[in-house]
């Protein structure tokens, strides 16, 4: 069976430092995904959340650029369930593992793929406080869409690149594994019953 995965991002009501970086208390103002297996996105403002959980539940692994550090753990407590134990792939660990320091992700679409974050986190906040949902709705899913891009580059090309002083670095990585057929595709229950 071709696993299926999603990509997600999310945004923040508020800055680390507004809430004396209590990450628990950042809050949720979007999330968005790519669903590869009805090749559709979607964006779910906080009170939409629900709306979220079954594509969680039903995909073969959550993909993102620093989901295991950020975005999950922001989830959590929305989440009535563990999100640690669904299946996750996350490009930053990834490439953090290879080249023992983190990049950005505007960093390596910009090397890899020639094309830029449409705005910074930031600038996602100010859009929340200033009642811009759409506009925050589009930045979000443009990250979801530059990571989709990056990843499947990797996943076909078999590496990614960066650049530093003396040019384009290219960065070995085996990301087809997580599209290739194989394994289940099976529905992940974390509620505690």
């Amino acid at each position: 069976m071709k696993k299926l995965p999603i990509v997600l991002d999310l945004e923040t009501k508020f800055l680390y430092r507004d809430v004396n970086y209590d990450r628990r208390k950042l809050g949720i103002s979007v999330v968005g995904v790519y669903d590869y297996a009805s090749d559709t996105n979607a964006a779910f403002e906080e009170h939409e959340l629900h709306k979220l959980f079954p594509f969680l539940e039903n995909c073969s692994y959550i993909i993102g650029f620093n989901i295991n550090s950020f975005d999950l753990p922001i989830l959590q407590p929305y989440y009535p369930g563990k999100l640690s134990q669904f299946p996750t792939f996350d490009l930053l660990d990834d490439i953090k593992e290879k080249l023992g320091r983190r990049l950005g992700l505007n960093d390596l679409a910009n090397a890899t793929l020639g094309k830029r974050k449409s705005g910074h986190g930031l600038q996602a906040v100010d859009l929340y406080r200033e009642g811009k949902m759409e506009e925050l709705k589009r930045y979000c899913l443009d990250d979801v869409f530059l990571t989709k891009e990056l990843f499947e580059h990797g996943a076909e090309k078999g590496e990614i690149y960066f650049l530093n002083e003396k040019g384009k670095v290219p960065v070995k990585v085996e990301w087809k594994k997580y599209l290739q057929t194989g394994g289940s595709n099976d529905t992940h229950l974390t509620l505690p019953f």
